[in-house]
């Protein structure tokens, strides 16, 4: 007998009603589902553990549509560890039937699953993304750790769609210094945007 896709798991390291902290849709309320498992590895990511997918619960598509539910949110955001170890073709398609715009941040590693709203792409080092996930991005947020990482935005930004996003963001770590870089080339590059991680200067998840 086939598995009813309300009932399907996921792993799921957290999931909370929040501010939109970084990016295109900065500001606004999204609920965010974080999954379990990672295979990227990136040396500074700040949630080392979403990586293991077996040290997180599993929960049923229903169960976190009904979390959701009692709630006002009309975005959703599947982020990670990296969300697309997991077919999201279920969760997806059962949360736009219930009205909900469908985000997803991604360093687009592994294949693309799921139909979105909004694909926001933030590519890494330790594993390039898919050339048919540049394509679909809408919007390309690179992470910069030091001078040399501004290359690889450009090297980045000519392989995504005319439409998409552009966005420069510091590593949490280093952004009094990196900030100042990126201001200055940014009004030197003006295709080019600042992303700040704003939750984390108004104290939210």
């Amino acid at each position: 007998m086939e598995t009813n896709p309300l009932e399907m798991p996921l792993p799921v390291m957290e999931s909370f009603y929040t501010i939109q902290g970084e990016g295109y849709w900065q500001g606004s309320a999204a609920y965010f589902i974080r999954l379990g498992g990672c295979d990227v590895g990136c040396v500074w990511c700040d949630v080392k553990e979403s990586w293991d997918v077996t040290a997180h619960p599993s929960r049923t598509i229903k169960s976190l549509l009904t979390e959701v539910k009692t709630t006002a949110a009309k975005i959703v955001v599947v982020t990670g560890g990296e969300p697309l170890m997991h077919n999201l073709e279920n969760l997806t398609r059962i949360f736009k039937e219930n009205g909900l715009q469908l985000n997803i941040e991604t360093s687009g590693s592994s294949p693309l699953s799921g139909e979105w709203d909004w694909i926001c792409l933030s590519p890494k080092k330790f594993k390039k993304p898919l050339p048919d996930i540049l394509l679909r991005a809408s919007e390309l947020k690179i992470i910069i750790y030091n001078k040399s990482d501004f290359k690889w935005a450009e090297e980045y930004a000519s392989q995504v769609n005319n439409n998409c996003k552009l966005y420069l963001q510091p590593e949490w770590s280093r952004h009094k210094e990196m900030t100042p870089l990126i201001v200055d080339y940014v009004k030197q590059n003006p295709k080019w945007k600042i992303c700040v991680q704003v939750h984390k200067y108004i104290d939210v998840p």
